[in-house]
């Protein structure tokens, strides 16, 4: 049997619903509140079959939340994985803002980028890091140092 329903019913319907969605949207939030942390860390696993193996790792000394669900990250370390579970590229700066919800890290200021155990460097300044497809972009007056053959020490 179908239910009929008149416009103020229908109305009445729909806000109780708009405040079911705003009070199960609120305790999320809440419960994601995160308050200041020392030796922080957010792992990224590969996909299956691999989900045991480190993709990426974010790490830092410090963790300051921000509004809107950012983090200020201070000596930011940043470490790429094969999936055999070496080391691929790490990148390090004294800080960055990280947005766990889109999987980025950002800074304006400087970043040391070493790939290939340090045979090759990158440094530069300003960075944006998507952790969804392992992308650095480098913003500004980046510059490379190559190493070929064994470091010569005086």
């Amino acid at each position: 049997m179908p239910v009929t329903c008149h416009p103020p019913q229908v109305t009445r319907l729909l806000l109780a619903g708009v405040i079911l969605v705003l009070a199960a949207t609120d305790n999320r939030a809440q419960s994601n509140v995160m308050s200041h942390a020392n030796d922080f860390t957010s792992v990224e696993y590969y996909p299956a079959p691999n989900q045991q193996q480190i993709r990426s790792r974010l790490s830092g000394a410090e963790a300051q939340p921000l509004p809107g669900g950012l983090l200020a990250i201070k000596q930011l370390k940043l470490e790429t994985f094969e999936l055999n579970g070496r080391p691929e590229i790490v990148v390090n700066a004294p800080e960055c803002t990280y947005d766990q919800l889109n999987g980025t890290a950002s800074s304006p200021g400087r970043l040391q980028v070493q790939y290939q155990d340090g045979k090759i460097r990158v440094e530069g300044e300003g960075f944006l890091w998507r952790q969804n497809d392992s992308f650095l972009t480098i913003s500004n007056r980046p510059s490379t140092v190559l190493q070929f053959g064994p470091e010569k020490r005086n």
